[in-house]
């Protein structure tokens, strides 16, 4: 924005009365002023609303209730801040309870659209973990969620056979 604006104006050598309401060059700027002060907010909202949910995350998860939790829209960009807080360490139980999540299609992973935009949003290792998990599931009906903890481990440390174990899995099913 160029600067404030007074109200009206007399026009220099005329009887005319600038009046800055009415100039759309004006009326642009302090749109496009507006529109960024309210995009600056939602982001800041955004970092807001992240950093609770992953402190409440981060509660849940050192009082071991974390598998109880229920996942939410945009607990993919928590796992990221998590792992930024954790100095790049990947939190394993946070990983295992979004594959778990994901394929269990528990909270908002109930939904279709939820679980394909996560595809775009988690790390191959959950997401081979979690592929995995659903094959294992559907192969041992009433298997416990701890009886599978071997799939994070090949899911960990060998995404690629990890989806190729599920796919395999997939195959065999058919």
């Amino acid at each position: 924005m160029r600067g404030t604006y007074p109200t009206t104006q007399l026009l220099a050598g005329t009887d005319d009365v600038y009046d800055p309401q009415g100039d759309v060059v004006v009326q642009a700027e302090l749109a496009a002023a507006a529109a960024a002060a309210a995009a600056r907010e939602a982001e800041l909202r955004e970092v807001m609303r992240i950093a609770a949910r992953a402190a409440e995350l981060q509660a849940l998860r050192e009082l071991g209730t974390l598998k109880q939790a229920e996942p939410r829209g945009g607990d993919e960009a928590v796992r990221d801040e998590l792992t930024r807080r954790a100095g790049g360490y990947v939190q394993a139980d946070v990983d295992g309870w979004l594959a778990h999540a994901l394929a269990a299609h528990l909270g908002h992973y109930r939904d279709p659209a939820a679980r394909e935009e996560a595809a775009s949003l988690l790390t191959p290792p959950v997401l081979a973990h979690a592929a995995l998990l659903t094959e294992l599931a559907l192969l041992v009906p009433g298997a416990d969620v701890d009886e599978l903890a071997f799939a994070a481990l090949i899911a960990t440390t060998e995404p690629e056979a990890a989806d190729a174990l599920a796919a395999f899995l997939t195959r065999a099913r058919s």
